[in-house]
């Protein structure tokens, strides 16, 4: 697939440069035939971002001020005007955050240089300031949004939707393996991938396949503050669970290729799109809108956040038809070859830049 261009010198600032993002940006940036800069702070200790590394793309690490906290966070990221006026780009995308508090000023810096702003992000929440959020967002020339619901809650703002671009959230290249599945494991086999914290929910899908009539096996990739509190309920409710511990690309493929069926019962999750990428359907908790468009009827199940009899009636079925589980899985695949990954992302950001 070639990917357009966009001619100018590009600006691209980010609160932090977690490591999952690195390959889309450096995929960006080597369709700028300017070049880009990130410019991108520290995240706070208790979150256990790993920073990326950049192979195409400039790096300016800034300085981030994070204050209070929860529903109170704010960010100031120091040193912004200064590496915009030493990178001078012709077009600046920014977090549409309005939590960070230098993003109007590096707005007003471009705009007196008769210069483009896009914003980026994962919508307007309804809960959100209503005014907040149209003042913030119509600052803005253009909007690209993670996801279709994210681009309509722009449009509810105001936007003109013909300057709203839809870049779906992707962490993954399209596939370029094949993992072939015949037949059900003699158990079926859960996956779970992610981060170990209690919004995950974790606990509830042990639970759940402990209550499941055809008990599975599970194996749980990833670390994290909660790991030790899960090892310890396995202990007592699902012996059978297997923890191994946190793996990254292709440390991921064999635990995958093992698998039947991915399940995330909890918020977030980067790995939905990677197992969908090895061929598995998934169950997935509702979130922001960027799992709208990954999981569909044809490939997965969403169920309601905080809903632990949900989970447990999707998980049944969806255990209970291997045939269907092996045609979802191809629609999955189907899904992030054709349609959602770091290329068509790109794609989508180039149009944009040069709309």
């Amino acid at each position: 697939m070639v990917i357009g261009k966009f001619s100018g010198r590009l600006g691209l600032q980010q609160r932090v440069l977690p490591s999952y993002r690195a390959p889309f940006f450096d995929l960006l940036a080597g369709s700028c035939e300017g070049g880009m800069s990130l410019f991108a702070g520290m995240a706070r200790k208790e979150e256990s971002v790993k920073t990326g590394e950049l192979k195409i793309a400039n790096y300016k690490l800034g300085e981030n001020l994070h204050l209070f906290g929860g529903a109170f966070y704010l960010c100031h990221q120091k040193g912004l005007l200064n590496w915009l006026a030493d990178w001078n780009p012709d077009t600046l995308i920014v977090e549409a955050n309005p939590r960070y508090l230098a993003t109007s000023s590096a707005v007003k810096w471009m705009h007196a240089r008769g210069r483009k702003v896009i914003g980026w992000g994962l919508g307007a929440p309804a809960r959100s300031g209503k005014m907040i959020w149209s003042r913030f967002v119509n600052q803005f020339d253009v909007m690209i949004s993670y996801s279709r619901r994210g681009a309509d809650e722009y449009a509810a703002l105001g936007f003109p939707r013909e300057k709203i671009f839809v870049a779906h959230n992707s962490v993954a290249s399209r596939p370029t393996f094949n993992i072939e599945r015949s037949t059900l494991n003699v158990k079926p086999a859960i996956i779970f991938v992610g981060r170990l914290q209690a919004r995950k929910r974790v606990d509830w899908l042990l639970r759940c396949c402990a209550e499941l009539e055809l008990k599975p096996s599970l194996v749980i990739v990833g670390d994290g503050p909660e790991r030790e509190k899960l090892e310890a309920l396995a202990k007592d409710v699902y012996p059978a669970a297997e923890f191994v511990g946190a793996k990254h690309g292709a440390e991921l493929t064999p635990y995958f290729a093992q698998a039947d069926l991915f399940v995330l019962p909890g918020t977030g999750g980067l790995a939905v799109q990677e197992a969908m990428a090895h061929g598995l359907p998934v169950i997935v908790a509702k979130g922001d809108g960027t799992q709208d468009d990954l999981v569909r009827a044809g490939n997965g199940w969403q169920i309601p956040p905080e809903d632990y009899g949900a989970l447990i009636q999707v998980t049944r079925e969806a255990l209970s038809d291997v045939s269907r589980l092996r045609r979802m899985g191809e629609e999955s695949l189907r899904i992030v070859s054709e349609e959602i990954n770091i290329e068509k992302m790109v794609e989508s950001f180039v149009r944009a830049l040069n709309s």
